[in-house]
C-alpha cells in the first residue's frame, strides 16, 4: 500500500485515540522503584480511581488487559466449585463465563437477546429460585463492547435486592468507564473490573479492580491458587507489592496524566460529551438505514451505549470489507463484528479522547464507502449527525465542548 498523507483515525471500541498529554507523560526516563517521584504518581492514581469509581473501597492495578482484571476479580472471591450467575448480553459475557469455567467455577447462564439489555425480571425471577443461596456470583457487563448495549446497574442491583440474595455483584466496566455515570459503593457493586485503553484514554496494559468490604472479606476465606493476582498480597505495607513486582512506571505517569484530563474537563461533562457524540452516531445510522442495508443493533434506544454503537448489516453485504476500505484507504479504523455477530455487523467507537470533529470525519469515511462499495443506504447521515450535535449545542450556553 502506498504510503498516504495526514493522520489515521481510530474510532474501534478499543484500543482508542491517546491523547498528546497522555504520550508526553510516559515519554519519559524510569525511576528507581522507591524514587519518591514515582511513588506520589503511583499512590495517586490508586486514590483518584476511586473517584472514577465513586468508591471507598480497595483499587488494584495489574500489569495486564482487561481480561487479566476478570481473572484477578474471579481468582480473588470465589473457590472452585462455586457457582456463578452469568446474564447473556453478548460476546464478552460468554468469554468471561468462559474464563470462570477454566477456573473450575460453575456457570449458569441467563439466556438473553443481543439486541437488549439484561432482562431486570427474568435475573430477580431467577434468583429467587435459588433458594438455597448456591449462586455466589453475578457476574455483569455493563457496556457489552459487541453489541452496543448499556446495562441498568442500579436496576439489577434492585433486583438482586429484592430476591434478597446474597451473591457478590461483580462488574465489568472496561467499555464504560469514562464514558457514562458510575457510582459502585452507592449500587452495591461488590468488585468493578476495569481497563486502560478504552474510555480511560490510555494504551492497552493497566488492569483495574477496585474491591468493596464485602468482596475483601470473601477474598480471605476463597481458595482459588493465587499470587500474582492476589489482593493480600497487593495490600502489603511496600509499594513494590502493589504491582506484585516492577511496576509498569511510565503506563502509571500516563494513567496519571489521563485522570487530569478526566478531572479538569469534570466527568459530568464527560459524561455528556459521549452521550452527545452516541446521539450523533446513531442519528446518522438511522438515516443510512432508510435504504433497509444497515440498522443499529440496539433496538431500545435508552439501552444504547455512549461508548461504541454497533451497526447490523444485510445478508449480502460483507461487513468485513467495508471495514477493511474504511481502514486501508480512509485511513479510518472501525470495530469488527464479534461472536454471533461475526461478519454481520461492523463497530463504531465514540470514546475516549474523542471530539465532533474526529466523529465527523470517521462518519464520512463511512458514508463514502458505501457509496463506494455501491452499497444502498439514505443520503444525509453526516449532515444528520452534524445538525444532532448542532440543535443539542443551540439549546445550552457556554463554549462548544464537545
Amino acid at each position: 500500500m502506498p504510503n498516504k498523507r495526514g493522520r489515521k483515525f481510530l474510532n474501534t471500541p478499543g484500543p482508542t485515540h491517546v491523547p498528546d498529554r497522555v504520550m508526553n507523560a510516559m515519554h519519559q526516563p524510569t525511576l528507581d522503584l522507591s524514587d519518591p517521584e514515582f511513588l506520589d504518581v503511583s499512590m495517586s492514581c490508586f486514590q483518584d480511581m476511586r473517584k472514577v469509581f465513586k468508591t471507598e473501597g480497595e483499587v488494584f492495578l495489574y500489569s495486564s488487559n482487561g481480561h487479566g482484571a476478570w481473572e484477578a476479580a474471579l481468582a480473588n472471591v470465589f473457590s472452585p466449585g462455586d457457582k456463578l450467575l452469568v446474564p447473556e448480553t453478548g460476546n464478552f459475557s460468554n468469554a468471561w463465563a468462559s474464563m470462570a469455567e477454566a477456573l473450575t467455577l460453575k456457570v449458569e447462564t441467563l439466556p438473553g437477546d443481543w439486541r437488549r439489555a439484561i432482562d431486570i425480571n427474568a435475573l430477580e425471577e431467577q434468583l429467587k429460585k435459588d433458594n438455597k443461596g448456591e449462586i455466589k456470583g453475578i457476574l455483569i457487563i455493563h457496556t457489552e463492547t459487541a453489541t452496543g448495549i448499556t446495562n441498568d446497574l442500579p436496576a439489577i442491583r434492585a433486583a438482586i435486592d429484592s430476591a434478597k440474595h446474597p451473591a457478590l455483584l461483580v462488574v465489568d466496566t472496561v467499555a464504560a468507564a469514562g464514558t457514562v455515570d458510575y457510582r459502585m459503593d452507592e449500587w452495591g457493586i461488590d468488585v468493578t473490573v476495569g481497563a486502560s485503553q478504552k474510555g480511560l484514554m490510555m494504551p492497552p496494559g493497566l488492569g483495574i479492580v477496585a474491591a468493596g468490604e464485602k468482596a475483601i472479606s470473601e477474598s480471605k476465606k476463597a481458595t482459588t491458587p493465587r499470587l500474582y493476582w492476589d489482593w493480600k498480597t497487593r495490600l502489603e505495607a511496600e509499594h513494590y507489592r502493589k504491582f506484585c513486582g516492577t511496576a509498569p512506571q511510565l503506563m502509571v505517569f500516563g494513567m496519571r496524566e489521563a485522570l487530569n484530563m478526566l478531572f479538569e474537563e469534570g466527568l459530568e461533562n464527560v459524561f455528556e460529551r459521549h452521550r452527545v457524540l452516541a446521539g450523533a452516531t446513531q442519528a446518522a445510522v438511522e438515516v443510512w438505514g432508510q435504504a433497509g442495508t444497515l440498522s443499529l443493533n440496539a433496538t431500545e434506544p435508552k439501552e444504547r451505549s455512549n461508548a461504541v454503537t454497533t451497526i447490523r448489516v444485510s445478508e449480502d453485504i460483507d461487513a468485513d470489507k467495508l471495514r477493511n476500505i474504511c481502514r486501508d484507504e480512509m485511513m479510518v479504523a472501525l470495530g469488527g463484528g464479534l461472536g454471533d455477530l461475526s461478519g454481520k455487523a461492523f463497530r463504531i467507537g465514540h470514546m475516549g479522547d474523542i471530539n465532533a470533529p474526529m466523529l465527523y470525519a470517521a462518519l464520512s469515511a463511512v458514508e463514502s464507502t458505501l457509496g463506494y462499495l455501491n452499497i444502498k443506504y439514505g443520503s444525509g447521515g453526516v449532515t444528520a449527525a452534524i445538525n444532532h450535535i448542532t440543535d443539542i449545542k443551540k439549546s445550552q450556553s457556554g463554549p462548544f465542548s464537545y
